[in-house]
């Protein structure tokens, strides 16, 4: 008997019924979820296309997954991320050799105390042994709200700037994000990574708002 199937049952003893995160009923199956709950999540079958560019996304971002993932975000709970990265780790992800995580500025760390996103690429890359790669600082996030499309877009490209110094450098790239609505602050991102020799960057989100 491996350890790890050890230890399992060890809890599975101790834990003999662990209920599902969302339905509070049913036994905990699939990261947190139950079979239930975890099959009726709004799967998203397809690539998704927004600003040119091609994304792996595992959910449409509607109910449940925007409750799970703003309670993630701006609440604190912490114990969905397991169920964010696992949503992620059941897509046809491309070979890389560095995870991005989308980039927050100090302002909003500050405040929410954690890059969400980042913390998603964390057991992404424990799981697939990827190295995470963090060459991108973003500066103050203003409001978009009175902005057009082309101002809304000039104003985000401005918020991402190339750390002064390096001492990695990759090519072959993929972000990672929890939700794609305009697909702007990825198609910002991906323009810095490209000054810094990027070749092939690819962009994955744990949900995306329909067009």
């Amino acid at each position: 008997m491996s350890m790890f199937k050890f230890i399992a049952e060890i809890r599975e003893f101790f834990n003999p019924y662990l209920a599902c995160q969302l339905c509070a009923i049913g036994r905990q199956q699939y990261y947190g979820l139950c079979h239930d709950c975890w099959t009726e999540l709004p799967w998203q079958h397809e690539l998704v296309y927004k600003q040119q560019m091609c994304f792996y996304s595992a959910c449409r971002y509607c109910y449940p997954m925007d409750r799970i993932i703003q309670q993630f975000k701006y609440q604190q709970q912490l114990q969905f991320q397991a169920l964010l990265a696992g949503l992620l780790l059941q897509l046809q992800l491309p070979k890389v050799q560095a995870l991005v995580a989308m980039p927050i500025s100090t302002q909003r760390l500050n405040t929410r105390g954690y890059n969400q996103a980042l913390l998603i690429a964390k057991i992404i890359a424990k799981v697939r042994n990827i190295p995470i790669w963090q060459p991108i600082i973003r500066t103050h996030q203003h409001a978009q709200t009175g902005l057009n499309r082309f101002e809304r877009l000039d104003n985000i490209y401005h918020q991402f700037h190339i750390k002064p110094r390096l001492d990695r450098h990759y090519h072959h790239i993929l972000i990672i994000d929890d939700v794609v609505t305009t697909g702007n602050s990825i198609l910002a991102l991906k323009h810095s990574l490209t000054l810094l020799g990027c070749t092939q960057i690819y962009a994955c989100c744990i949900a995306h708002t329909p067009s």
